[in-house]
């Protein structure tokens, strides 16, 4: 097996931090300038508008970092132990990179559209399933070990508007959103360095560095929020991160590996549940916001919105670590 140098992955990790925490001032006044701003309204704490920049500076932290090591590894000189290792898993997937990448972009500028003109529910969900519906085309998909390409096409499609739709939803309190998302990529970064996936651990801890340079500016108070184009982007980046590794080989064959991403995500996706099925109980339609998050629920038991969030990233980080087992 390659070895791959650590400070790599610690050198990878800052730059998505740094280029992320340092454009966001920039984003903000550019949302702020183009009416991009969260006003004050029902079911909302703050007084004033608060810019929407997170989504925009969380992919800033994506992609300049990923630019850079691109231009780096083929039009430079980098001095790695074993630079093959990186070479070789760009020259694989360069196909399915460009098209995660460019699925990302769609993600917020669907997303955007929607912070500033409040898209219809079946115009939003329509963008969603174009952007997925190409990344399940390049490559990027699901099997569960069936041979059958329709079937394929279809759990993939079904699962990226799954997550994406779960992590928009769980963007209800500050910090909430993007702490899953960080804790998510981190995990899914363990899973795939541990298997000697490396292009996939990198792309996990560009995730986690990005949200983690985002995260200071949101969390515990907010001068920015993620906005429909962050948690957008955050949830189409963790449907993507659980495709790719591949957590059942036969070099590796553990029987359950299948439900590591299922851990993983286990606290959006629950909650996703449990909303859409106590608003169909309702009666209501499953797109309309309220207060029945996992959330909303601990707020009502006491628990100030900080501890709320800080007790669900604990929950995450719990059930997440089974993943590794």
């Amino acid at each position: 097996m390659l070895t791959f140098p650590l400070n790599v992955y610690v050198i990878t990790f800052l730059a998505a931090a740094l280029a992320a925490g340092m454009s966001l001032p920039a984003w903000r006044q550019f949302a702020a300038r183009a009416g991009l701003v969260d006003d004050p309204g029902h079911r909302k704490i703050h007084g004033e508008p608060v810019p929407l920049a997170g989504g925009l500076a969380v992919l800033t932290g994506l992609l300049l970092p990923t630019a850079a090591a691109v231009a780096l590894l083929f039009f430079g000189t980098v001095h790695l132990p074993s630079p093959e290792a990186l070479s070789y898993g760009l020259e694989k997937r360069a196909l399915q990179l460009g098209a995660i990448l460019g699925g990302a972009m769609a993600m917020v500028v669907l997303g955007i559209l929607d912070d500033r003109f409040e898209l219809q529910p079946a115009a939003k969900f329509l963008g969603q399933f174009m952007v997925a519906l190409a990344v399940a085309g390049s490559g990027v998909r699901i099997t569960l070990f069936v041979p059958s390409v329709v079937f394929s096409y279809f759990v993939t499609v079904l699962w990226i508007l799954t997550v994406t739709n779960a992590f928009n939803f769980m963007d209800n309190m500050n910090g909430l959103c993007g702490g899953l998302g960080a804790i998510s990529a981190w995990f899914f970064f363990l899973n795939a360095a541990q298997a000697g996936q490396y292009l996939v651990a990198m792309l996990a801890l560009l995730i986690a560095g990005a949200l983690l340079g985002f995260l200071p500016y949101n969390f515990p108070s907010a001068k920015t929020f993620l906005g429909d184009s962050g948690s957008h982007l955050v949830g189409y980046l963790m449907a993507v991160l659980a495709i790719l590794p591949h957590f059942y080989t036969r070099q590796n064959p553990r029987p359950f590996a299948v439900f590591d991403p299922l851990l993983i995500l286990a606290v959006p996706l629950l909650d996703l549940l449990c909303v859409v099925w106590i608003r169909w109980r309702l009666g209501k339609p499953f797109y309309l916001g309220d207060t029945n998050h996992l959330s909303h629920r601990l707020v009502g038991r006491g628990w100030s919105r900080s501890q709320a969030v800080l007790l669900i990233w604990l929950l995450s980080i719990a059930l997440a670590t089974f993943s590794l087992f």
